[in-house]
């Protein structure tokens, strides 16, 4: 008769006894039982192993199929390789593919920026109808040609004691919003001179409009440049900073290198720079605001894509301490951020002629809202430093700045510039987003200015922004709604 004895804790020892014959057959089953037990603890150990393996494989496999089902929410967020790194350690032989992907979805932001700068750039069409009705109204309608501003108010033109605004467009639309508004937040509407200069082709609508649609209080006074009878020297200067800018607008375009569009700032600067309102004539013209207007002695130059928001009379009487140009040049924000943009943004300087001159983190003064001290801008050289700096632009290569109007200003106008409160004037608002801060100074700034693209008669820019424009336009007008200007 065998017996086992078995341990236990496992098959350590096994102990057979025998008291009788047959051991051979007897030690056949014990060797096949211990195969079977051996068979069992290696079953064991595999399935420890595989659980083990799975274990630590499992996590990582389910945060690589994470990745490649939100990847394409994540490269958007990812604008340089060192973002990217992490990506890596998942991707294994699919880097390439990312990265690849990557490429294409900064591209097609790069694209749509493109087509959004684009579309800002055109007429619409509602402002084409709305010039051509106007014009076509100036020829058959007495009352669209009657003389402006009336007789009876004729002599306010030159009255230094009333509130001379001037404004240099080809919009009508623009202009009307401006005027309307200022009348409407003005403590004192019937002190307000409106000279509005325009070109040619524009006159005939743009005089028609305010002949038709007339203000009870205020003077409004449409001239074309055409009606202007300019000093050969002045005519003479008007080509010649025309051809440079044309120059400079030239040399920026035909230089572009595709690194020029590398990353979204520097990208957005080339579209602004490239601008077609870059080669503007009305915009430029503002340099010779003193010889368009010789019998004015102070004025606020109004931009046309500004709306203002209150009472603005106080103006008149600032007192600029000598200075030509009264403008927002402090930020409302704090120190560390400026009202618009800062030097560096406008001028080269890893040119010396720069460098030398200016600090590139100063904060660049506000256009658009400005008060010029026409009597102090004559007594200086600002005109002539305008011209001198155009003509150093031309003998160093064209690149001391980009394409525009602001950049020969601030040069020019360097020293002649006396800081007034930034709740005068908020900028940026022709732009794709607005800061937190900006929604706080919407109500409290005297003047917006849309500065950016986006200007509020195009359907580009932020609903929210376009209303305080809008609010100003008068849609009951059978010209706008022939024309289906819509709010």
């Amino acid at each position: 008769m065998m017996k086992f004895h078995i341990s236990t804790t496992g098959i350590k020892r096994v102990k057979i006894s025998n008291s009788s014959g047959g051991g051979g057959s007897k030690g056949a089953t014990v060797a096949a039982t211990g195969a079977a037990a051996l068979r069992g603890r290696l079953s064991s150990r595999t399935l420890l192993l595989v659980m083990l393996v799975l274990g630590i494989a499992l996590p990582f496999l389910f945060v690589r199929i994470a990745f490649l089902v939100l990847e394409s929410a994540s490269l958007s967020s990812c604008s340089s390789p060192i973002e990217c790194m992490g990506w890596r350690l998942f991707s294994g032989a699919d880097t390439s593919q990312l990265l690849g992907m990557q490429q294409k979805v900064q591209s097609a932001k790069k694209r749509e920026l493109m087509y959004w700068y684009l579309a800002s750039r055109v007429v619409p069409k509602s402002l084409h109808c709305l010039c051509l009705k106007l014009a076509e109204e100036y020829t058959v309608n007495a009352m669209a040609r009657s003389c402006l501003p009336p007789p009876e108010q004729v002599s306010r033109l030159a009255d230094k004691s009333f509130h001379h605004v001037v404004l240099l467009t080809d919009n009508v639309l623009a202009a009307s919003v401006v005027i309307s508004s200022t009348i409407e937040n003005a403590a004192n509407p019937e002190k307000l001179v409106f000279h509005i200069v325009t070109d040619k082709k524009t006159y005939t609508p743009m005089h028609a409009w305010f002949a038709i649609n007339s203000l009870k209080s205020a003077a409004v006074e449409v001239k074309g440049l055409h009606q202007y009878d300019w000093s050969l020297e002045v005519n003479v200067g008007v080509k010649q900073m025309l051809e440079i800018h044309r120059l400079i607008w030239s040399h920026y375009y035909n230089n572009l290198k595709e690194e020029d569009f590398e990353y979204e700032g520097e990208y957005t600067n080339c579209l602004e720079a490239l601008s077609p309102s870059c080669l503007s004539l009305m915009n430029h013209l503002r340099i010779y605001i003193p010889e368009l207007f010789p019998d004015l002695n102070k004025i606020v130059f109004l931009d046309d894509d500004v709306v203002v928001q209150h009472d603005i009379s106080s103006l008149w009487t600032m007192d600029l301490n000598g200075k030509v140009v009264g403008a927002v040049v402090d930020s409302w924000c704090g120190g560390n951020c400026c009202p618009g943009r800062k030097y560096k943004d406008y001028l080269n300087f890893s040119h010396p002629i720069i460098s030398s001159n200016l600090d590139q983190d100063r904060c660049a003064w506000l256009s658009g809202m400005n008060v010029f001290d026409l009597e102090a801008w004559r007594r200086t050289n600002i005109t002539t430093s305008y011209h001198k700096w155009l003509k150093i632009s031309l003998k160093s290569g064209l690149t001391l700045w980009q394409p525009g109007v602001l950049p020969p200003t601030l040069l020019a106008f360097e020293g002649h510039v006396h800081p007034i409160d930034p709740l005068w004037q908020l900028a940026g608002l022709g732009y794709r987003s607005l800061s937190s801060a900006h929604g706080q100074m919407l109500e409290a700034a005297a003047v917006l200015h849309f500065t950016g693209p986006a200007k509020p008669w195009l359907e580009i820019g932020s609903p929210e922004v376009r209303s305080l424009w809008n609010r100003h336009v008068n849609f009951s007008n059978s010209f706008i709604r022939k024309c289906r200007i819509l709010g």
